[in-house]
């Protein structure tokens, strides 16, 4: 066999090599191929959320703004703040009173009153701005101002998102107003240089809504 030829031979073989060798490749080698693809394709379903982004026990207030969606009813689906009257308006199901209850009990009075309209109707309800409750920091801290009030929340973590306290601050005479149910406004004492060191601790309360903390 003349030179040339057997050159061309040995680049034929060289080349059918990697074919033969890719397809005895073992097949758990195959598997974990596809699995890592199919771990790396994007998840395409729909996501939901539910209407709990502000807590479970989340209470809405006057002021909140609610993202309302009927799934796949995009015509009522719609974001709403809460009125000073503490209602809302939906197409066809018109007046809702939403101040005083939680996303999930809402939800649960919308689908009633869509069930006359839309067969099997899902929906959620994600209070998308707080704006009903807050309370309030003042005096010598580096951050006086108003705070939404979003979570479980006492004095001290209240001092400590004002950015904590400044020089000269009378840490052992902070006091919390709050108003009462009966229209009085109420002077809680706080020590914070007692609680800090297990002292009197019951002075460290939990914050409610328009509460105003005081640092002389």
């Amino acid at each position: 066999m003349r030179t040339p030829q057997i050159a061309v031979l040995l680049l034929l073989v060289g080349l059918a090599m990697p074919l033969v060798a890719q397809n005895n490749a073992p097949k758990n080698e195959v598997a974990k191929n596809v699995v890592a693809s199919a771990d790396e394709a994007p998840n395409t379903a729909p996501a939901r959320t539910g209407g709990d982004s502000a807590g479970a026990d989340f209470v809405i207030g006057t002021g909140d703004v609610l993202a309302i969606n009927v799934w796949k009813e995009t015509e009522i689906s719609r974001v709403v703040p809460v009125r000073s009257d503490g209602r809302i308006s939906l197409p066809l199901v018109g007046e809702l009173q939403a101040s005083g209850k939680t996303p999930k009990q809402l939800e649960a009075e919308i689908k009633t009153k869509l069930r006359d309209y839309v067969s099997e109707p899902e929906v959620t309800v994600i209070v998308q701005e707080i704006k009903s409750q807050k309370f309030n920091v003042l005096g010598m801290v580096l951050k006086p101002g108003s705070y939404t009030l979003t979570k479980p929340m006492t004095i001290i973590d209240a001092i400590a998102i004002a950015g904590g306290f400044r020089d000269f601050a009378k840490q052992k005479d902070i006091y919390v107003l709050r108003h009462s149910p009966d229209g009085k406004q109420l002077r809680l004492p706080f020590n914070y240089k007692d609680v800090v060191k297990g002292r009197n601790y019951s002075q460290n309360v939990e914050l409610e809504s328009n509460d105003t903390i005081v640092v002389p």
